[in-house]
C-alpha cells in the first residue's frame, strides 16, 4: 500500500473528492470511486502516478488511525471472530478463511491493510479531520477539509467517521469511588477476576463482556429496558424492516439509533456462553451511582467496578461548520446524502452503521457524487485498469 504523507507548510491540496475514514464504510466508497474512474490523489510533480492513469479527477482517504484497520484495531483483544457480531466481506474481496480462535483486532485490521494495497487506494494516515468548511456561500463552492496536517479542497465529501471514537456514558446521579469503564476500553476479563463487576447495557457488547467476566468473576446485568431478543434467522426480511426503523429517524433528522441497537439479541457464541454462565438475568437500571456501588431505591448494592456497555454516537463533530444538524438533533439524510447539502455524504452513519450497510451505503454515495460532478474522463479504462492492478497483486 502506498501511504502519502503531508506537513503544516504544504499548500491546499485539492481533489475532488475526500473520503474521511479508512474503516469499512470509507474502503468501500474508496473502491467504487476507484470502479467509477476517479484516480488516487498524488503529489503535484511527483513519482506516485495513478495505477488508472490520469483521468481528470482524484480522490484521496484521510485516516486518523497510524495503521489500517478502523474500530477493529481498537477492540479488546478478547474478541475473536468466533465472538464477533456479525462481519461483511469488503467489495471485490472476501474475508479469507481465519482461526476462529484468532483475535478480531488482528485479522480485520490485517484484511483491511491487504485490501488497501490490492486495490492501490491513496490513505494518508495519520490525518485528523479537524473542521469542514465551505469556501464560500455559492452550492457549488468546494469544501475545505482542515487537518492537522494541512487542508484539502474538495468538490465532494464522503464521512465515513463511525462512531467509535465517541462512546456514549449516561449520567446519573451520585459518585461511585470503584473502577469504572466504557466498553470502548475493555481490554477482556483478566483485570476482574475474583470481582463483582455492574455490566450495563442491553446489546451485543454487553453480552460479549457478560460471556468473558462471568467465567472469572460475579457479574450483575442491568439494562434500562428489557433486551429484544430474536430467536429466529437474521433473515433479509428482518433486516430490511431494522434498517427501516433507523432510515425513518434519520429522514426525520432526529438523533440515529445504530442498526446493532434495534436488531436484537440472536443465539451468538457469546449469548449461548454468557446464558450457560448463568449470566443472563437481568435487573432494571439503577436509580444512582453510591461510593460503593449502585441502589434502588433503599436497596444498596456493593460491586468492585463497572462496565459501561451503552454505545456510541456518530463522529461528525468536525462537519459543524456546515450547519448540517436539523431542528430534531440529528443531520437529516436523503439516501446517504445531506438533505441540507448534495456536496456531503454520510456511510456508515444510522442506517447504514454495520458492515453490510457500509458497503452499500459507500456504492450509494458514489453514485451520487457522480451524478453531482458528472463521471471522469477514460472511466471505463479506469475500471480495467483497476483490474488489471487487483490481479496483479493478487
Amino acid at each position: 500500500m502506498t501511504v502519502y504523507g503531508a506537513t503544516n507548510s504544504d499548500p491546499v491540496r485539492r481533489v475532488d473528492v475526500v473520503v474521511i475514514g479508512a474503516g469499512q464504510a470509507g474502503l468501500s466508497a474508496a473502491y467504487h470511486l476507484r470502479r467509477r474512474g476517479f484516480a488516487p490523489y498524488r503529489e503535484a510533480g511527483g513519482s506516485e502516478a495513478s495505477e488508472a492513469g490520469d483521468t481528470g479527477r482524484r480522490f484521496v482517504v484521510l485516516d486518523a488511525d497510524d495503521a489500517p484497520g478502523g474500530a477493529w484495531a481498537h477492540r479488546s483483544p478478547s474478541l475473536r471472530m468466533a465472538t464477533v457480531h456479525g462481519f461483511h466481506d469488503l467489495p471485490d474481496v472476501e474475508l479469507p478463511d481465519v482461526d476462529p480462535n484468532a483475535p478480531a483486532r488482528e485479522v480485520v485490521p490485517g484484511y483491511f491493510a491487504a485490501y488497501e494495497a490490492q486495490h492501490a487506494l491513496p490513505v494518508v494516515r495519520p490525518v485528523k479531520v479537524l473542521a469542514v468548511r465551505s469556501e464560500s456561500a455559492r452550492p457549488d463552492a468546494r469544501l475545505l477539509i482542515e487537518t492537522d496536517s494541512g487542508t484539502w479542497s474538495a468538490r465532494a465529501l464522503i464521512n465515513a467517521t463511525g462512531t467509535w471514537t465517541r462512546p456514549f456514558l449516561p449520567h446519573y446521579p451520585g459518585r461511585f469511588g470503584g473502577r469504572q469503564l466504557h466498553y470502548a476500553a475493555y481490554r477482556g476479563p483478566e483485570e476482574f477476576a475474583g470481582k463483582r463487576v455492574l455490566v450495563v447495557g442491553g446489546g451485543a457488547s454487553a453480552i460479549q463482556v457478560l460471556s468473558e467476566v462471568a467465567a472469572v468473576g460475579e457479574t450483575v446485568w442491568v439494562t434500562r429496558t428489557p433486551p429484544v431478543y430474536h430467536a429466529g434467522p437474521f433473515t433479509p426480511e428482518y433486516g430490511r424492516a431494522v434498517v427501516a426503523k433507523v432510515e425513518e429517524r434519520v429522514r426525520q433528522g432526529l438523533p440515529v439509533r445504530s442498526v446493532v441497537s434495534v436488531t436484537g439479541l440472536g443465539p451468538s457464541v457469546a449469548y449461548r456462553r454468557a446464558e450457560e454462565l448463568g449470566a443472563l438475568r437481568r435487573r432494571p437500571m439503577f436509580d444512582r451511582l453510591t461510593e460503593h456501588g449502585v441502589a434502588w431505591g433503599a436497596e444498596e448494592l456493593a460491586v468492585d467496578a463497572i462496565v459501561w456497555a451503552t454505545g456510541f454516537r456518530p463522529e461528525v463533530g468536525h462537519l459543524a461548520p456546515l450547519g448540517l444538524r436539523s431542528p430534531g438533533g440529528g443531520i437529516a439524510l436523503t439516501g446517504t446524502r445531506a438533505t441540507a447539502d448534495p456536496r456531503v455524504h454520510l456511510v456508515g452513519y444510522g442506517p447504514s452503521a454495520s458492515t453490510v450497510g457500509a458497503n452499500r451505503a459507500g456504492r450509494t454515495a458514489v453514485n451520487e457524487i457522480v451524478g453531482l460532478l458528472g463521471a471522469p474522463a477514460a472511466a471505463e479504462s479506469a475500471v480495467v485498469a483497476v483490474a488489471a492492478v487487483a490481479v496483479a497483486a493478487g
